[in-house]
């Protein structure tokens, strides 16, 4: 069997370690968009990556975002399988309707029972909405490894015990799908969550932060998460993002990984 660094499909030639991310500087007419900043592929879960099957979905991920074929959701689904392990404590900032959610108990439950998904959502409909989700989507056993709360994001450390290793913190932000467009997240609370995130996340883990800026406040919200991952600290941080140029309200996807 060939060695695994020949299982790795070639991500390399897609990725480049930023400084920081901000300003947007622009890009050359030579360069086709979207615009892609990724960290180097040493600093995700080698573990994961040394599996063909998840490299290889990343890598489709990332390809068909380039293509415009994928949707920044999916390249965030992609790269937290490659981080999220089974067992694993994971937080799910914003609950909306649940779909990320199960996703993410998907990715951490199994036959033991060690892995747990923190979901919490301000609004209570939200919360009902990804409650009723599950009860359809998945059995007993794994819908009692989510812990749902009806609190603000930036209250995260209230309900994630002490200690306890958070291997994934993702963000959803904006307003609820199908629900009162006027009840969105807002960059004063958006900035407390990311700290708390910084502080619970584990090494080797992630903040994944996907920014909806199709909404009155929504530029103002990614302003505030760039700031924020900018001022990490290089040596313990990669921060990057992904971005369609010339789809000027097309969602942005930050993630935020700790080394």
């Amino acid at each position: 069997m060939p060695p695994p660094s020949l299982l790795r499909p070639p991500l390399s030639l897609l990725l480049r370690r930023p400084q920081n991310l901000s300003p947007l500087r622009r890009v050359p007419s030579s360069i086709p968009s979207p615009l892609l900043v990724l960290p180097n592929r040493r600093h995700l879960s080698a573990a994961h990556l040394a599996d063909p099957l998840v490299a290889a979905g990343v890598e489709e991920a990332v390809v068909g975002f380039v293509t415009g074929k994928r949707k920044a959701t999916e390249v965030a689904h992609a790269v937290w399988r490659s981080i999220v392990r089974k067992g694993d404590t994971v937080v799910d900032a914003t609950c909306g309707n649940g779909n990320d959610t199960f996703a993410l108990l998907k990715m951490v439950s199994d036959e033991t029972g060690r892995g747990r998904v923190y979901g919490m959502d301000i609004q209570d409909s939200a919360i009902d909405n990804t409650s009723s989700f599950l009860n359809m989507a998945v059995d007993t056993h794994e819908k009692e490894l989510v812990k749902l709360f009806s609190i603000c994001h930036s209250r995260m450390e209230d309900i994630v015990p002490k200690g306890s290793p958070v291997r994934l913190v993702a963000f959803n932000l904006g307003y609820l799908p199908g629900g009162d467009k006027t009840i969105i997240t807002v960059p004063k609370t958006t900035e407390l969550a990311l700290q708390a995130a910084s502080r619970i996340v584990s090494s080797g883990g992630l903040i994944s932060v996907l920014v909806y800026i199709g909404h009155l406040g929504g530029r103002d919200e990614l302003d505030i998460v760039e700031s924020f991952a900018s001022s990490l600290p290089v040596d313990t941080w990669v921060s990057c993002k992904f971005e369609m140029v010339n789809r000027p309200v097309a969602p942005v996807l930050v993630l935020l990984h700790k080394k």
